[in-house]
């Protein structure tokens, strides 16, 4: 099927939120059916927070539990493995300056690739990307160069995308991860997934 002519789905994400962790796992396929692309945009949710006056779920103590017990069910759900990282929420500004730094240099293949194997990395394995020195490990394990990587990461560049893709999404009405915007209409949440394949198949409800 073309894809060319049909707009990409774009995917707002945080390397530190569980279910986008969950969403990148079936995004893909799900964008594939319907012969649609998919555009990643890695953001940082405290900035998005911090716009829509929001804080994060398990910084409410009635929220905490039931969300620590939501992020296990809902990746069971979808069959993934899981595992609660034992430092929760984590800052992810390097794993996402790392992000843009690939989609901008070596495209939007290795741009996914990385994705998928950080979230992997820290939702199943409890490898702390905001660790310098497990982040390069990870790099390395993922086939990416690591010292130009911490260059990156490092570079005033990339730092400055990293914060106008955060400048993006907030004027794109972005508040939360995952969040995705399909031919303008957005969708909020891992649990959209059936609302998304509606929307999808049969056009607007």
């Amino acid at each position: 099927m073309n894809t060319e002519s049909r707009t990409p789905i774009d995917f707002y994400f945080d390397f530190s939120s569980p279910y986008s962790y969950i969403a990148n796992e079936w995004i893909d396929a799900l964008a594939a059916r319907h012969g649609r692309v998919v555009r990643r945009r890695a953001i940082l949710l405290g900035v998005a927070f911090q716009a829509a006056e929001l804080k994060s779920p398990v910084s409410h103590p009635i929220k905490r539990d039931y969300a620590l017990r939501d992020f296990a069910r809902s990746a069971r759900f979808e069959g993934l493995p899981y595992r609660m990282p034992s430092t929760f929420p984590i800052p992810t500004q390097n794993a996402a300056r790392v992000f843009w730094w690939l989609q901008e240099t070596q495209g939007a293949e290795a741009a996914a690739a990385w994705t998928r194997s950080a979230f992997r990395a820290f939702f199943t394995r409890d490898i702390v990307l905001s660790d310098p020195a497990a982040l390069k490990a990870l790099l390395v394990e993922s086939g990416v160069d690591a010292e130009a990587a911490e260059a990156a990461w490092n570079d005033p560049v990339w730092k400055d995308r990293l914060r106008q893709a955060n400048e993006q999404a907030i004027a794109a009405g972005v508040f939360g991860a995952p969040f995705f915007v399909i031919d303008g209409e957005p969708f909020w949440g891992n649990d959209r997934k059936l609302q998304m394949e509606r929307w999808l198949g049969q056009g607007p409800y």
